[in-house]
């Protein structure tokens, strides 16, 4: 299967300039779907993992399959103002505005090896804030996980410290 094309682009959104990159599209095929799932099962079922760390909102999607095939703990890292207990927070910069992400402050334990994973790395911004509450709370991130990899915009070399891998990448389409 070609994971590209089952990526729908939508150029403009949100903003002018911007192609996103529509993963509802691989959703919503189901042998797309499950193969996506089952190539990160195996990349990291022999691996050592004590949870998944995903970004609100396409994020949990994967890190959820993820954590549950892994049978690990899921932690989720959500926008500023929606976890209900006490929370840890960071700062980015997105391709096209700035943002907020929180975590609760008793989600990872020290010394506990973490999966960090999103849909899509463009500047990096999110990835490279959801590391750093990772390790405010004492984890080890053992690798941070994309379905889409927009390389153009460089996100990899705010994360370069981390290992990081890609299902695909969209190269200035």
């Amino acid at each position: 299967m070609n994971l590209k094309e089952k990526i729908r682009t939508v150029p403009h959104w949100p903003i002018k300039g911007v192609m996103f990159r529509d993963i509802t599209t691989l959703l919503q095929d189901p042998a797309a779907f499950k193969e996506t799932c089952d190539t990160l099962y195996d990349r990291y079922r022999d691996m050592k993992v004590d949870k998944v760390v995903a970004i609100d909102a396409r994020g949990f999607i994967f890190g959820a399959v993820l954590a549950y095939k892994l049978n690990v703990g899921f932690v989720p890292v959500r926008k500023a103002g929606k976890l209900p207990y006490k929370t840890i927070r960071e700062s980015y910069t997105l391709e096209y505005g700035e943002n907020v992400i929180e975590m609760h402050i008793d989600a990872i334990q020290k010394g506990e090896k973490v999966l960090v994973v999103d849909d899509l790395i463009a500047t990096g911004g999110t990835i490279y804030a959801a590391t750093k509450l990772v390790e405010k709370l004492g984890g080890d991130v053992v690798e941070c996980v994309f379905i889409v990899e927009l390389p153009d915009l460089n996100g990899k070399e705010k994360i370069k410290k981390y290992n990081a891998f890609t299902l695909t990448e969209f190269e200035g389409e």
